[in-house]
């Protein structure tokens, strides 16, 4: 079915009938441009050839003791011309003149020791578009003689005729030219590039019908030309793309199950949670002890399963847009935080006075929440938070005095599964942070990360931004 859409597409407007008629167009615009300067030649040889001819008449004339010679010979010699008189002039002789019978009135003159390129061509066309009727007076030198001048009365319609003619021959040569080169191309073109473009096409097309199928990733040839490339770069393609596909597959099939699994084991440490509250309140001394800890080790379990259900719940996140000062949700963020370390606030704001954003306020705070406690897990004892007006866009910068992202880390950054910086850690929350803030229409980015410290910056769009 493929195949036959194609090659009606082909027949009706394909690359190679766009070619063909190309190139025939083409060859007959070079054709048109050399008969220009073709056709002008022709009817000046023409004249010269009548001049030629009426020098050899003269001749006979002169060849006679009188410069006589009968009515008959005059008109049989005027007939070889083409012409109804013929003159000669010559240095150091008189003018010798063959005429029969008396001129009428001679419509136009030329004077072939004068003629340009130009001329030449213009002349020609003008005799081609007159109606023939015209008696002409051609002056020039014989072809037989250079010093010998000659004039000859003639009528332009046989002389149009020949041009005529000559048009018509070059006119067929050009069209057998034009079929022959266009179809050489055409072929050669077919061969070159429409073939191996259709087999792309072809490729494509099988390709999307079902990309999982692996005959249907196309076969680049050895070619190193343009067309190679380009069966090579869409082989790479449709392979990594077939690749992410069943990745993707693998991924949601696993991410149901994994959400099946979060949601059951959720319940099973909050029961877990429940039950640890209690030993809190144990008279063993070691039980008091390890149940921090214990507690600790369930929130984390816990708070993981949350991220996991977060991330694989399908749809974008819902954004609801509210109006609040950035200063308060810091505050807030600040509270979950220690109050100090080393004598110094953990979490300090740079922003000079209210701030208000329009923004989601949970999904901000789960944000910059994430933000600050990566920080302080990975070893940063302050946290700073400034905000500006950028370009009509509200930019937020969170940075920190911790160590830096290994390059690991840096390499997978927003990476499920696979962007953590510390031991034990799944990458989900920089993931699932930079998914909200798209979800707003801005992007969450990192700006730096070195031995001094790590900074992200968020940006939400202009019209969310500033009141």
């Amino acid at each position: 079915m493929i195949l036959k859409r194609l090659d009606l597409s082909l027949l009706a407007k394909g690359l190679s009938v766009r070619l063909l008629l190309l190139t025939i167009a083409f060859v007959m615009l070079a054709e048109v441009l050399i008969y220009a300067p073709s056709i002008g030649r022709f009817r000046l040889t023409y004249l010269q050839d009548r001049l030629s001819d009426g020098h050899l008449a003269i001749l006979a004339l002169e060849a006679t003791p009188d410069n006589m010679i009968s009515e008959t010979l005059t008109r049989e010699l005027l007939k070889h011309v083409g012409a109804h008189s013929v003159a000669m002039s010559k240095p150091g002789a008189g003018k010798l003149m063959l005429m029969a019978d008396p001129l009428g009135a001679v419509d136009a003159s030329f004077d072939l020791r004068e003629g340009s390129f130009f001329g030449l061509i213009g002349n020609a066309f003008g005799t081609l578009l007159s109606d023939g009727g015209r008696i002409l007076r051609v002056v020039g030198y014989s072809p037989k003689d250079p010093r010998v001048v000659v004039e000859v009365v003639l009528d332009e319609g046989p002389m149009r005729e020949a041009m005529i003619g000559y048009s018509k021959r070059i006119l067929a040569l050009s069209l057998v030219i034009s079929f022959f080169t266009a179809t050489l191309v055409y072929f050669s073109l077919h061969w070159l590039m429409v073939r191996p473009m259709q087999r792309i096409i072809e490729s494509m097309a099988r390709f999307r019908d079902d990309p999982e199928d692996a005959s249907r990733v196309i076969r680049p040839s050895r070619r190193s030309d343009e067309i190679g490339i380009a069966q090579r770069e869409l082989a790479m393609m449709q392979q990594g793309l077939r690749s992410a596909l069943q990745q993707k597959a693998h991924l949601a099939a696993l991410g149901t199950a994994v959400t099946k699994i979060s949601h059951d084991l959720r319940n099973i440490l909050a029961t877990a949670r429940l039950v640890s509250d209690r030993l809190a309140d144990s008279e063993d001394p070691e039980v008091r002890r390890i149940t921090p800890t214990l507690v600790t080790a369930i929130d984390r379990a816990v708070n993981l399963c949350q991220q996991t259900l977060d991330f694989t719940r399908q749809g974008a996140p819902t954004v609801e847009l509210s109006r609040f000062d950035l200063n308060d949700l810091i505050a807030d963020i600040g509270a979950t935080l220690p109050d100090r370390v080393n004598g110094k606030a953990v979490l300090r704001t740079l922003i000079d006075g209210p701030f208000e954003i329009e923004a989601d306020r949970e999904q901000l705070y789960r944000v910059l929440d994430n933000l600050s406690q990566n920080a302080i897990q990975a070893g940063a004892s302050q946290v700073t938070v400034s905000a500006r007006y950028d370009d009509g866009r509200v930019v937020i910068e969170v940075g920190d005095n911790g160590p830096g992202l290994a390059p690991r880390a840096r390499e997978h950054l927003f990476r499920p599964f696979a962007g953590s910086s510390r031991p034990g850690g799944t990458g989900l929350g920089l993931a699932i942070a930079r998914e909200l803030m798209r979800a707003h229409g801005g992007d969450l980015v990192l700006v730096r990360s070195t031995s001094e410290g790590t900074c992200f910056r968020l940006i939400l769009p202009a019209e969310r931004g500033r009141a």
